[in-house]
């Protein structure tokens, strides 16, 4: 009897924890970041994006994948950049940067394929909060002081 009634109180108290989630959980997962244009939410999802999309060219956290991007292939193309704050991708504004993710690199002398039909626009904006969450503070600060003037 007294394993019965421990069950059925350790259910009871179970279904009322769950049951009592107000939503508040779903706020922390999308909160601002300080500082920043994007939510940890963005970051998430935008970390799953780029790890299907974007890694197998620029690395897993955005560290790219070849020392001298800057020198161009025997093709004549270009390496793909790493995008976590070290190289060049913070002198581009989001406008920039999307125009690359839609069109791709080929313009601009790289192999990136255009995502333009690949992905919705809320997942691009997840990858570029999720690449941009891997810059140093001093490095979006600059980022942001040269986009919003």
């Amino acid at each position: 009897m007294k394993k019965l009634i421990l069950t059925t109180f350790t259910s009871i108290t179970l279904s009322l924890v769950a049951c009592s989630n107000d939503g508040d959980d779903d706020k922390k997962v999308a909160q601002k970041i300080e500082g920043r244009w994007y939510t940890s939410l963005q970051i998430t999802e935008g970390k799953k994006v780029f790890g299907d999309n974007c890694a197998a060219c620029h690395g897993s956290e955005g560290q790219g994948l070849t020392e001298n991007w800057k020198k161009s292939l025997p093709d004549d193309s270009y390496p793909p950049p790493p995008l976590n704050g070290t190289a060049h991708t913070w002198h581009h504004s989001k406008q920039q940067l999307l125009r690359t993710i839609n069109s791709g690199g080929i313009p601009l002398g790289g192999v990136m394929p255009a995502f333009e039909d690949k992905l919705t626009e809320k997942e691009k904006e997840a990858v570029m909060a999720y690449f941009m969450s891997l810059w140093p503070d001093r490095i979006y600060d600059a980022w942001n002081q040269r986009n919003s003037q």
